[in-house]
């Protein structure tokens, strides 16, 4: 597994991720295209795994400040699912965001992906939960240093 980061909106990084994206929320969610491709890109990280040369999982991070480091766009390819791929995905975010001494992890969930969060060690931190493009979530969290 090649793990690959870009910073902003230029690049092949992003291209990949975009294009992961786009598949799994737009096209498998039903996302509107204008909802997943909002426009903070330039202002995020980016993540791929790739697994022979194909993007298979992606996610974007940003710094809510610099000790909060907040999650978004966590999505791996349909058929790589069930292989640990997300779980790794979250390791290499967790790892890098110690690398930057972020205390601590935030995301919203889907609420079906709720127990693949806490089995990472993500526990809810907003017991009422909402719609985010017509999907249900909730808030998480991930306390790694104190």
């Amino acid at each position: 597994m090649d793990v690959k980061w870009q910073y902003g909106d230029n690049g092949s990084v992003l291209n990949d991720a975009f294009a992961l994206r786009k598949r799994v929320f737009v096209n498998e969610q039903n996302v509107l295209e204008s909802e997943e491709i909002d426009g903070l890109d330039s202002q995020c990280w980016h993540i791929v795994l790739y697994k022979d040369n194909d993007a298979v999982a992606t996610a974007r991070v940003s710094f809510i400040d610099e000790s909060k480091l907040k999650i978004q766009r966590v999505c791996v390819d349909a058929d790589q699912r069930g292989l640990s791929i997300g779980k790794t995905l979250i390791e290499e975010i967790e790892h890098w965001a110690k690398t930057k001494n972020v205390k601590e992890l935030v995301l919203a969930s889907q609420d079906h992906v709720i127990p693949f969060y806490e089995k990472s060690g993500f526990s809810i931190s907003n017991p009422k939960g909402y719609l985010d493009a017509r999907i249900p979530h909730h808030d998480m969290v991930k306390v790694l240093y104190i």
